[in-house]
């Protein structure tokens, strides 16, 4: 039986307050100067915006949103026709936008690790499902849509 043990909602904010403590405790050279830092709110609100539109899709299309329960439907339209894991973008994309807000290097350097964790930890998990799932379709959209970008 496959399983996530930890949720990406949770690596997304052991991340985001690990950047926040980072930045605070031991902050590496100030990249981004005032007033610029306020485009990190607008790469965030980006990052929801993603998130929201596949997790609509989901809705609409009757499938689960929660990571590592069973999928009903092989959603491949919308943004999941560019990457297959828009949710995780759009949290990797609220990530950098508060890096940008936070100006500082430090935090950047925290965003790989999660990105690494949800690479290693979650996306096999949903992968062998989906593949059990939906067999050849899944394939093809694998063969047809990078994971992320």
């Amino acid at each position: 039986m496959h399983r996530i043990r930890v949720v990406p909602p949770v690596y997304f904010l052991a991340t985001a307050t690990a950047m926040l403590i980072v930045h605070k405790l031991a902050p590496l050279e100030h990249m981004i100067p005032w007033p610029w830092r306020w485009l990190g709110i607008v790469t965030m609100v980006a990052g929801m915006l993603l998130i929201g539109c596949a997790a609509g899709l989901f809705v609409r299309r009757g499938t689960t949103i929660r990571p590592g329960q069973p999928s009903s439907r092989l959603v491949t339209d919308g943004p999941f026709g560019y990457t297959r894991n828009p949710m995780y973008l759009g949290l990797t994309t609220i990530l950098a936008g508060l890096a940008v807000l936070l100006g500082g290097l430090s935090a950047w350097l925290l965003i790989p690790v999660f990105v690494w964790l949800i690479n290693r930890n979650v996306i096999p998990v949903e992968k062998a499902m989906l593949s059990e799932a939906f067999g050849e379709d899944y394939r093809r959209y694998q063969a047809w849509v990078r994971r992320w970008i």
